[in-house]
C-alpha cells in the first residue's frame, strides 16, 4: 500500500489517494501515514499534504493513533484554524496523552487552540499523578438521571451521545454522587416507560482517582469491562477510563517488566527511536553489576585450584552446572513474577510457593541427575585417570543442590521484593543466575573435596 499510494502521491493523483484512504481503517492509515514519517526518501512536508486528504470525520482519529514525534511534526506544519479542529474532534484523553509528550511549545499552541472547557478538563487531569487512574481517565461520559424513563434517557443519549468517547456503560448520579450502572441494550431492551432506578445496577464497582492505573488495568480483565467509572474520595464521579486506555497501560507496563527482567533500564522511546548512547547508558548499570557479583565465583574457583589439580576434568562441568541452575532460575522467576502481576500469587502465598517449588525442584533434580549420572559412566568408564562413579555421584548431588537452590532463590527473590515495595521484574533471570553461579560452583567444589578426599 506505501508503494501504491507514494507513486500516486509523485503523480499528484489526490482524488485516488483520497479514495484509498477512505476505504482503510483509521489504525492502517495512520500506519501508513507513519511509514511516510520514517522513510527517509519521502520528503517531510509530503505528510501534512498527506493528512489534509483524509476526511475530516476521521482526521482526529488517525492523528490519535500516531507517534508524537509524527503528531509534532503535524502540528508544526498545521495552520492554527486547523490544529483547533483536530482538538476539537479528539477525545479528552488522547488530548491528554498528546499534551504529556510533547515539549513546551508545541503544548502551548495546543491548549490555546482548545476551548475554555476542555481546557479546564485538560488541566484536572494532568493534577492527577502520572501512575493514577486520574491520569488515563476520560471525563466524556454520559451521565443519567435515576428518575428519567427508558424513554427519556435514549433522548438523552442520542443528544449527547456524538460528543462522548463510549455509550456503551451509562453511569446514574444523584448530586455528582455515583448511584448506578446500566449498558445501552438495558435501556434498548427496557419499555419506554420503566424507570432507570429499575433498571440499573446500584452495586457499583469503581475505582479512586489516586489508584494506581495498573490495578486499574487489571480489573478490566477481571470484569470484563468496557469502561470503569472514577470517583474522588466522597463518591462523586469525575470521569471513566476506557477499554482502550486500559490496554495501553498493560502494553506499558508488559515492556517495563520485560526491560527489568533482561537487567535494561526501561525506556519511553522504541527501539530505533533510542539513541546508542541512551540503550548504552540503559544498559551498563546492571552489566557492571552483574559482573562485579561474578568475581564472587572467581574467587571460589581460585580457591579450589587443588581440586582442579587432583580431578583437572571437573572443570568441564562448571559451566554445565552454572547453566542449568540458571535456567531453572529463569523457569520459575517468569512464572512467579507472572502469577504476581495476575493477582494469582500474593504475599501470604510465600511458603506455599516455596513448597510447591521444592516439590517441583526435587522431581526435576532427580531426573536430571540420572540422566547426568549415567551419561558420566558412560563417557568415563574406560578412563583411569579419574573414578568415574565418584565423578558421576559429585556432580549428581551438585546438579540437585543447584536446581534445588536456584528454584528457592527465585521464587523467594521476587516476593522479597513485591515485600520492600520494589518492582519485582528486577529479580529476574540476570540476577539470581549470577547469584545461583556462586552457589553451585561453591556446592560442587566442596562436595568434590570431600568426596575425592582432596586437601
Amino acid at each position: 500500500m506505501f508503494n501504491t499510494v507514494l507513486e500516486l502521491l509523485k503523480k499528484r493523483n489526490y482524488k485516488a489517494i483520497r479514495e484509498i484512504f477512505m476505504d482503510m481503517n483509521e489504525a492502517d492509515v495512520a500506519a501508513l501515514l507513519q511509514q511516510f514519517y520514517d522513510d527517509h526518501e519521502v520528503e517531510k512536508y509530503e505528510l501534512p499534504l498527506l493528512f489534509r486528504l483524509l476526511n475530516k470525520d476521521v482526521a482526529a482519529d488517525v492523528f490519535a493513533y500516531m507517534d508524537s514525534d509524527t503528531q509534532m511534526m503535524l502540528i508544526n506544519a498545521f495552520t492554527d484554524k486547523e490544529l483547533q479542529e483536530i482538538v476539537d474532534d479528539l477525545y479528552l484523553d488522547d488530548t491528554v496523552d498528546i499534551i504529556e509528550e510533547m515539549p513546551a511549545n508545541v503544548v502551548a499552541r495546543i491548549i490555546k487552540s482548545a476551548d475554555a472547557e476542555t481546557r479546564k478538563q485538560i488541566n484536572q487531569i494532568l493534577k492527577y499523578p502520572k501512575d493514577s487512574a486520574g491520569s488515563i481517565m476520560t471525563t466524556e461520559y454520559v451521565y443519567l438521571h435515576r428518575s428519567y424513563t427508558a424513554k427519556e434517557a435514549l433522548d438523552w443519549i442520542r443528544h449527547v451521545g456524538m460528543v462522548k468517547e463510549t455509550v456503551n456503560t451509562l453511569y446514574v448520579t444523584e448530586n455528582r454522587k455515583l448511584v448506578g450502572v446500566l449498558s445501552l441494550l438495558d435501556i434498548v431492551t427496557a419499555d419506554d416507560n420503566d424507570k432507570i432506578e429499575d433498571i440499573m445496577e446500584d452495586n457499583v464497582i469503581s475505582v479512586d482517582t489516586l489508584e494506581d492505573k495498573e490495578y486499574v488495568a487489571s480489573m478490566f480483565s477481571k470484569y470484563d469491562f468496557l469502561s470503569l467509572p472514577v470517583v474522588d474520595r466522597e463518591n462523586r464521579m469525575v470521569g471513566i477510563v476506557t477499554f482502550d486506555d486500559a490496554m495501553d497501560v498493560i502494553e506499558e507496563e508488559t515492556t517495563e517488566d520485560f526491560s527489568k527482567m533482561a537487567a535494561v533500564a526501561p525506556s519511553d522511546d522504541s527501539y530505533f527511536k533510542t539513541s546508542v548512547f541512551t540503550h548504552a547508558k540503559n544498559r551498563i548499570a546492571w552489566l557492571l553489576i552483574l559482573m562485579l557479583s561474578a568475581t564472587l565465583t572467581g574467587a571460589i574457583v581460585n580457591k579450589y585450584q587443588s581440586a582442579f589439580a587432583a580431578v583437572p576434568v571437573l572443570v568441564s562441568f562448571l559451566s554445565m552446572l552454572s547453566g542449568t541452575g540458571g535456567n531453572c532460575g529463569s523457569q520459575t522467576s517468569t512464572l512467579v513474577i507472572r502469577g504476581m502481576a495476575l493477582g494469582e500469587i500474593r504475599m501470604k502465598d510465600f511458603f506455599k510457593v516455596m513448597w510447591k517449588e521444592f516439590r517441583v525442584a526435587l522431581l526435576c533434580s532427580v531426573i536430571l541427575a540420572i540422566v547426568n549420572a549415567i551419561r558420566i559412566v558412560l563417557v568415563y568408564h574406560g578412563d583411569t585417570s579419574v573414578d568415574c562413579y565418584k565423578l558421576a555421584f559429585t556432580v549428581s548431588m551438585a546438579i540437585m543442590a543447584t536446581v534445588v537452590l536456584s528454584k528457592l532463590i527465585a521464587c523467594m527473590l521476587p516476593m522479597a521484593a513485591k515485600k520492600l515495595h520494589l518492582d519485582p521484574a528486577i529479580m529476574a533471570a540476570p540476577l539470581i543466575t549470577t547469584i545461583v553461579d556462586t552457589c553451585s560452583t561453591l556446592i560442587f567444589f566442596t562436595l568434590a573435596t570431600i568426596v575425592f578426599d582432596i586437601k
